[in-house]
């Protein structure tokens, strides 16, 4: 699938999709968004596809949110209000989790990172970035309700840093090594490590069963909207629902044959 605003690799059960707008900050638009949906379906339904990695171009940015050319000529407010999905707007299906992907990501975060580029940083499981990395809010310095990002990164990092990066607008920015500290991430690597060290992380995932991966992450995900007792109830069925997956024995068998396991495909939602 050819596309235009992103790029699309794959290699080993491991899906690269990268932001490629680097003129722009790799601000997403209307076409990337769209785009980024097409790629979430493609990686969600790919029997070959294990786990995914998203990056940004360039050596300076991440992603800085929503392009501010197509807000300032009406077509991102045009697409927000007729919505799509249920009336869900377009910017809402940017991330694996917004687009209901349950194969694991690892974002590796290649410099500043702001606004609606948090979309990325609060729905990824495994989280690095690089030492020149930056995480800032602008969304009320221009009249905008910091809103939907910093919900998500609640669920990340303490309260009163999520709020301080919401209300300063952009005053202060977050460093690497700050959010290292408050576990926004899980790792700061030297620019040049930053691609390798999230590719010899996929290349460990993608050796575990693909659906005990995704279910895994699903159960999860899905833990924090609901209390403990429902998270463990819901948890509980879906490891009994696995009893009968075909991996379960495969796991068990290669480790006493001492091979490597042949798992079953994953293209399940």
């Amino acid at each position: 699938m050819d596309f235009e605003t992103i790029l699309y690799e794959q290699q080993e059960g491991v899906v690269t999709i990268t932001l490629n707008r680097p003129e722009r900050h790799n601000a997403f638009n209307v076409r990337m968004a769209r785009e980024l949906r097409q790629a979430w379906e493609q990686v969600k339904t790919d029997p070959d596809a294990v786990c995914a990695i998203v990056t940004g171009a360039g050596e300076k940015s991440f992603c800085t949110g929503m392009d501010v050319a197509d807000v300032a000529d009406g077509s991102a407010r045009e697409e927000a209000s007729r919505g799509e999905d249920n009336g869900r707007p377009f910017f809402h299906f940017l991330t694996a989790i917004q687009n209901r992907c349950w194969k694991p990501v690892i974002t590796a975060i290649n410099g500043m990172v702001c606004g609606g580029g948090l979309h990325f940083v609060a729905d990824s499981d495994l989280l690095l970035c690089s030492e020149n990395a930056t995480f800032f809010d602008t969304h009320v310095k221009v009249g905008l309700i910091a809103g939907l990002e910093p919900v998500g990164l609640a669920r990340r990092m303490p309260l009163e840093a999520v709020l301080r990066m919401a209300l300063l607008g952009g005053s202060e920015r977050l460093s690497a090594q700050r959010a290292l500290d408050l576990g926004l991430v899980g790792e700061v690597v030297p620019r040049e490590r930053l691609l390798p060290r999230a590719r010899e992380l996929a290349a460990m995932i993608s050796q575990h069963s693909p659906t005990a991966l995704a279910k895994s992450k699903q159960a999860i995900w899905e833990s924090l909207d609901t209390g403990l007792e429902e998270g463990l109830e819901r948890a509980w069925k879906r490891i009994q629902e696995h009893n009968a997956h075909p991996d379960l024995s495969e796991g068990s068998t290669a480790f006493v044959e001492k091979r490597k396991p042949r798992w079953a495909p994953y293209t399940g939602s």
